[in-house]
């Protein structure tokens, strides 16, 4: 069974996401619905809602609009991954209100498409000392080129569990894997790091091949270990890459030879833990 620690939901009547504009292929609604008929055929048994990059303002209306649909009989949804804010002087503010909120498991401030001084402003860093040693996760999508930015964030708070999302976000496209082989061994000797095995079909040229992806998938698991790694489907980003069936079936193939408790570890057993979900 797999646990999905990174799925999106699209629903525009109800949200704003600005920057969908520039994606045509996502620039319409993903639903819950479309989702969990094909998910439960694919044996994921539950899912954490990743943040879409909504308008500032709707970021706690997503929240609730996510949990609703857990409320639902049957509902795959265990908790939700918020957007946050972190350079701004409101955040103390509003982690504050997500204490009493047990469905938000983490957070995530979106950068790879970020300017790269944003992670680097005092504001951003005192507040992301403010999760340190609390409940919450946080996670991190960033370019190879930025990692050290990441890895600057990750040693501010060492009692801070940290997700680094999509293994780091190589350019498999271009077949480029420097520097981000070295700096992902870089940021995973923090032990408070954990790499999410996700998105690297969108990253993928659209006639990828298993052997495309092989090498990225691989390296993140070594260098990691399989007690420090998830999974995630990045639906419905994935689609751009063949779709939710297709990154189920190449990571199949991909762990093939792998035992049956490195295979527990990744795709269910270590989210488990991490999130203490049921």
């Amino acid at each position: 069974m797999i646990i999905d620690t990174h799925l999106h939901l699209i629903n525009k009547r109800t949200l704003s996401y600005p920057w969908l504009a520039g994606v045509p292929a996502l620039d319409r609604d993903f639903l819950y619905q479309t989702y969990s008929q094909e998910a439960l055929r694919l044996g994921i048994e539950a899912a954490l809602h990743m943040e879409v990059d909504v308008a500032p303002e709707e970021i706690e209306a997503e929240t609730r609009e996510i949990e609703q649909l857990a409320r639902e009989p049957g509902s795959l949804l265990q908790g939700a991954i918020a957007a946050c804010r972190p350079e701004e002087a409101s955040f103390e503010a509003y982690l504050e209100r997500q204490q009493d909120v047990a469905f938000v498991r983490g957070f995530r401030r979106v950068l790879h498409v970020m300017p790269d001084t944003l992670s680097e402003s005092t504001t951003f860093r005192e507040n992301i000392r403010l999760l340190n040693g609390q409940r919450f996760t946080f996670d991190l999508c960033v370019l190879p080129r930025q990692i050290d930015k990441a890895i600057a964030l990750v040693d501010l708070a060492p009692d801070l569990q940290f997700i680094l999302d999509h293994c780091g976000v190589p350019d498999i496209r271009a077949g480029a894997e420097h520097p981000w082989r070295e700096q992902l061994g870089e940021i995973a000797r923090r032990p408070n790091v954990v790499a999410k095995i996700s998105g690297v079909v969108a990253y993928a040229d659209e006639n990828w091949r298993m052997e495309t992806l092989r090498p990225y998938v691989e390296h993140t698991i070594a260098t990691f270990g399989w007690d420090r790694v998830v999974w995630g489907s990045d639906w419905p980003v994935c689609t751009l890459g063949g779709g939710l069936s297709t990154w189920v079936a190449a990571t199949h193939a991909l762990i093939e030879g792998c035992s049956m408790d490195e295979r527990r570890k990744l795709l269910s057993g270590n989210a488990r833990r991490i999130w203490s979900l049921g």
